[in-house]
């Protein structure tokens, strides 16, 4: 292999597309920070960078574990599986994923002057969700629980820590933007398992989609969509009436995204991943543009 072949490979590891999913939930909270008059701008830099450094080292955990635990097969639908195909040994794999994982840590410790060290107790309860989506006795990935971890790990913990971080308070207009995050976020997830239901079903993945079927699951990725929009239309409204098109878009969208999702199959559903995420993207950048700038 060349050294341009397994670039390739490991930036197709990291899972470029999907990033967007982390960095959605800090910017998120940033913008409502700058609304609310209470950002600390270098923390919440710092939980940006750990945010995508878990993500990260949670892709690459992903295609360890999964390779490891029988999971993945030669030529299976989405994106390729640098291990799986021999592209990237399972032990650099590994190593890539402590790496990712322990500079992730040292950027939160990073953080700990600014709100105490019981952030440490948070940062020890994120590295084992890097673990526990894909490994242990009770892989989340392949119990269902998947969607779950997403609102909990990609929602709640960074919109809900990093205006904490700014704020030392937690209203409960973070409250409801950071289950919308989370929402859109697991819709991420949804069209990624969705896709590769088949493939799940062959090597007894049982993921949500696999235990729900794929008519459920554009069920779910529309009302997750259409519930983000409800949770975060009173904070647009506050800005502006104008500001409602932000929701009404997201919603908008996420139902054409849930019937587009009936007329596709297989790779072809891998620009629907994409397209969710960058609707994440562009939904919390749109926010952090209409509030106030910084003094």
């Amino acid at each position: 292999m060349t050294t341009s072949q397994l670039i390739r490979a490991w930036v197709e590891a990291m899972r470029l597309r999907t990033l967007p999913v982390s960095a959605a939930g800090v910017v998120t909270a940033i913008a409502l920070a700058r609304l609310h008059h209470c950002l600390r701008l270098t923390p919440a830099l710092l939980c940006l960078a750990f945010a995508l450094l878990v993500q990260i080292a949670s892709n690459f955990a992903n295609e360890y574990f999964d390779y490891r635990a029988g999971r993945d097969r030669v030529g299976r639908e989405g994106p390729r599986r640098g291990v799986t195909e021999g592209d990237i040994s399972p032990a650099a794999m590994l190593r890539a994923t402590l790496i990712a994982l322990g500079a992730g840590c040292a950027v939160g410790l990073c953080v700990v002057p600014y709100a105490g060290w019981w952030l440490v107790g948070v940062g020890i309860a994120v590295a084992l969700g890097v673990f526990a989506y894909s490994a242990g006795p009770y892989p989340l990935s392949t119990h269902g629980w998947g969607e779950v971890a997403v609102v909990v790990f990609f929602g709640l913990v960074p919109v809900g820590l990093t205006y904490y971080i700014c704020s030392g308070t937690m209203p409960a207009e973070v409250w409801r933007a950071a289950l919308a995050v989370g929402l859109l976020g697991a819709n991420v997830l949804i069209v990624n398992n969705y896709r590769d239901v088949d493939d799940d079903r062959a090597v007894h993945k049982r993921t949500l989609a696999v235990r729900l079927g794929r008519p459920a699951m554009r069920l779910l990725y529309g009302a997750n969509g259409l519930a983000s929009a409800a949770l975060m239309a009173p904070t647009w409204l506050a800005i502006s009436p104008w500001a409602l098109a932000a929701p009404a878009a997201v919603a908008a969208a996420s139902v054409a995204i849930a019937m587009r999702m009936a007329r596709l199959d297989g790779h072809r559903l891998t620009p629907l991943l994409a397209a969710t995420s960058l609707l994440m993207a562009a939904h919390a950048l749109a926010l952090l543009s209409l509030t106030p700038p910084l003094p």
